[in-house]
């Protein structure tokens, strides 16, 4: 009996490391299908990378808990400023914002309309990458 026991804790044991290694290439996988739609979709305004300029949107590198309407040297328009008092951007500000831009901070001057879920998880596991 001591040696089912045994057999069936490595069995888990592998079953769990398996597991796990698939969601991390999983959310890599998205992670990678976020970045090529945020090219697609918002390169035409913002940069991602460290240290890069603001478009004309504000540079989106660390976007994933800084808080809102405070990119150093962008120009925030005022709708975004009234909408950003104690706002901090986490994934599910992300989606309210990647969903309806307005919704989040009417009068902002993006407007922008994801209406699709799974595209939205795909760009904000790419934002979230960005750190």
């Amino acid at each position: 009996m001591k040696r089912i026991s045994t057999i069936s804790i490595a069995i888990g044991i592998s079953f769990a490391l398996v597991s796990a290694a698939g969601y991390a290439q999983d959310s890599a996988d998205l992670a990678a299908l976020g970045k090529k739609l945020a090219i697609n979709n918002c390169a035409v305004c913002h940069t991602f990378g460290k240290g890069e300029p603001n478009g004309q949107g504000p540079n989106l590198f660390g976007i994933v808990g800084r808080p809102m309407a405070a990119q150093s040297g962008f120009k925030y328009s005022a709708g975004m400023q009234a909408a950003a008092s104690g706002k901090v951007w986490d994934e599910k500000l992300l989606d309210a914002w990647l969903s309806d831009t307005q919704t989040v901070a009417p009068g902002n001057a993006m407007t922008y309309f994801e209406g699709d879920d799974a595209r939205r998880r795909k760009i904000i596991a790419y934002l979230s990458t960005l750190h």
